[in-house]
């Protein structure tokens, strides 16, 4: 799914996805750079996210992948 990640003006992460115009905070990222890993949103799901340099530059909308969420 296409995602956008942006930071606001208090440096917080978030994730825009345009298809269910939903809007969330990241609360928790697999790597400290986040590029190849997952990000954990506020409402739960969970993002792989693909390799990218780590000083690329936000905004910026990219293919995610929704895993699936634990039971």
């Amino acid at each position: 799914m296409k995602i956008m990640l942006r930071r606001d003006q208090k440096g917080i992460l978030s994730v825009y996805v345009p298809k269910k115009d939903l809007e969330e905070p990241v609360v928790g990222m697999q790597n400290p750079c986040m590029w190849g890993g997952t990000v954990t949103l506020a409402n739960g799901w969970r993002l792989e996210l693909p390799e990218m340099a780590d000083d690329t530059r936000l905004p910026i909308t990219v293919e995610a992948r929704k895993l699936a969420e634990e039971v």
